[in-house]
């Protein structure tokens, strides 16, 4: 095994741990998940429920001041009195004999501490109060319970105004707020219009003054549990009543979880702040047992895992050690499995592949080698004779008829052509020595032919820096010549060579007298006809060097002359 990689058995036991671990966690991270969300759930749930019952009790004693109220307002006999308009005696002798004794009843009804200030609309009554500082707390005071006045001390006060029934229309509704001096001393009135149930005429006004803190008195944050903390906040947020040591500001939305019910009589907020170790205490357990279910569940199947990739592992490995042993020619090596399963099929099958393998590497595989071997020997052997044989015919004739310059030109033409040609022996050439041999060759046709062979090279240089199979070009050329003269016409004959994408295509084109149908045929037929042999030479030559893509495909007509193509691939040798 090369350094740096991971063998089968390694990435088996680790894709098989992947497979165990995704679970495991998925599952614990789910029961986990759940149940601290069930039990964060249950904890808000009991944190509600005792938030809910204080509020409760703050609204059971905010009622009771209500029914308080109410004492005075649908008292008849009081209304009476209030509306009267008799002085002197009569109106002292109400007070005195009814009034009064109703008004201490009336404090003395409620469970909790409170300052009763009646204001009467009728100028008749006496007013009852108690020398004290305007500016105390008049629920401090240990002289009376409660006081009787004329509406005309509040009569310009803003609150007063801003209360419903103002403008004329009774409003027996009883509303909680904080005037004078109820912030200053963390006090709140209960204040409520008294009005003539027959004439619907205003008769005064009640306004029954208590402590916040009696109020919810009742709020105890060790309810909830140690540590915590509870607010009492007005409807603008601000703190009226508190137990508890109170958080660090951070902590509010840091380590602490709130819970909030509101006081809807009051429009305020009493607000819960428990340390968030008290939700997590009951979790916590659940999440160590999780983990520790988890965790005997993971190593168990590891180890379980561990056991079955090693034991496929091993058997693996003797695939590869025979596979190794094929890669490297021996394929005399065999392997023996006792099991019955697939992998036993595998090595059967192994050994016999390796068995057929060395029998055809010795019968097909290296016969074929050598024969292909000296096809390409004997292909490329045949086509110089081929063309020496036709030259010298040539310089014969021109020996016989006498003609010494051309026959000196046409043994030069040959020289070059086969000093192109040799190449040192090479099969592969430059594109432009395999130009050039072209050349060489109409140079020594043009000698034979004289006026009777018009020719146009033209080509992309561009190509020269790319190499090729020799003899391509020639034996077209020679074809041309020995096959296409029509009668005593002159024959035009074109060579191109141009780049087509990743191939290398030449062209030759002459405008001789064609070939009939079926000819082309017989050309590439493997039995073809005797005149077709140069082509077919180039041909095959071309497809055992390049492959199926490439070779030689021709175009012709009777009469109209031919066209031969030839594609090689863009290569290099070297």
């Amino acid at each position: 095994m090369r350094s740096g990689t991971i063998s089968f058995g390694q990435k088996l036991v680790l894709s098989y741990l992947a497979f165990v671990l995704i679970p495991v966690v998925l599952i614990g991270t789910y029961a986990y998940t759940s149940t601290r969300r069930s039990v964060k759930e249950q904890f808000s749930a009991g944190i509600q429920g005792t938030l809910r019952q204080m509020k409760d009790n703050v609204a059971y004693t905010l009622e009771d001041l209500k029914r308080v109220s109410g004492l005075l307002y649908y008292d008849q006999k009081m209304q009476q009195y209030l509306r009267g308009y008799e002085e002197g005696w009569s109106s002292y002798e109400a007070t005195t004999n009814y009034l009064k004794p109703k008004l201490l009843g009336t404090v003395n009804a409620t469970g909790v501490p409170i300052w009763l200030s009646v204001y009467v609309a009728s100028g008749t009554l006496p007013e009852i109060y108690y020398a004290q500082n305007q500016d105390s707390d008049p629920l401090q005071t240990k002289v009376g319970k409660f006081e009787l006045y004329h509406i005309g001390r509040i009569a310009d006060r803003s609150w007063y105004a801003g209360l419903p029934g103002a403008e004329g229309k009774p409003d027996a509704n009883a509303r909680f707020m904080q005037i004078e001096t109820d912030t200053a001393f963390r006090n709140i009135s209960l204040v409520r219009r008294l009005n003539d149930e027959y004439r619907l005429t205003p008769l005064g006004l009640i306004r029954i003054t208590v402590k916040i803190g009696e109020l919810f008195k009742t709020i105890d944050a060790q309810k909830i549990g140690d540590a915590s903390y509870i607010a009492v906040l007005s409807e603008k947020r601000e703190l009226m009543y508190a137990s508890g040591d109170p958080p660090p500001q951070s902590g509010k939305t840091g380590r602490f979880f709130t819970v909030e019910e509101t006081v809807t009589e009051l429009g305020w907020t009493i607000a819960a702040y428990v340390p968030n170790r008290l939700v997590e205490s009951g979790a916590a357990k659940v999440r160590n047992l999780t983990l520790f279910v988890c965790i005997v569940s993971f190593l168990f199947l590891a180890m379980l895992g561990i056991v079955v990739s090693r034991f496929f592992a091993s058997r693996v490995a003797k695939v590869v050690a025979v596979l190794e042993a094929f890669r490297e020619g021996d394929f005399r090596r065999r392997t023996v499995d006792s099991g019955g399963d697939e992998f036993a099929r595998i090595f059967r099958a192994l050994n016999e592949v390796g068995e057929h393998t060395d029998m055809l590497i010795r019968d097909v595989y290296v016969a074929n080698l050598r024969k292909r071997e000296a096809e390409l020997a004997a292909l490329q052997a045949q086509i110089n004779p081929h063309f020496l044989y036709n030259t010298l015919s040539s310089i014969s004739r021109l020996a016989k008829f006498g003609e010494i310059g051309k026959l000196h030109d046409m043994v030069m033409a040959l020289a070059k052509f086969y000093r192109l040609t040799l190449s040192d022996g090479r099969a592969i050439i430059p594109i432009e020595d395999e130009w050039q041999q072209a050349r060489a060759y109409v140079d020594i046709q043009r000698i034979k032919h004289r006026d009777r062979l018009r020719f146009s090279f033209r080509i992309d240089e561009g190509l020269f820096r790319y190499d090729t199979i020799k003899l391509i070009l020639q034996p077209f050329i020679e074809n041309v010549l020995e096959h296409s003269w029509y009668g005593g016409e002159p024959i035009w004959l074109k060579v191109w060579g141009y780049a087509q994408d990743e191939s290398i295509v030449f062209q030759i084109i002459d405008d001789g007298v064609g070939m009939p149908p079926g000819k082309i045929e017989s050309i590439f037929a493997s039995s073809g006809v005797k005149a077709g042999y140069g082509i077919r030479n180039v041909h095959e030559r071309i497809r055992l060097q390049f492959g199926e893509p490439f070779g030689v495909s021709i175009r012709s007509g009777r009469g109209i002359g031919t066209s031969i193509k030839i594609v090689i691939p863009k290569f290099t040798e070297g």
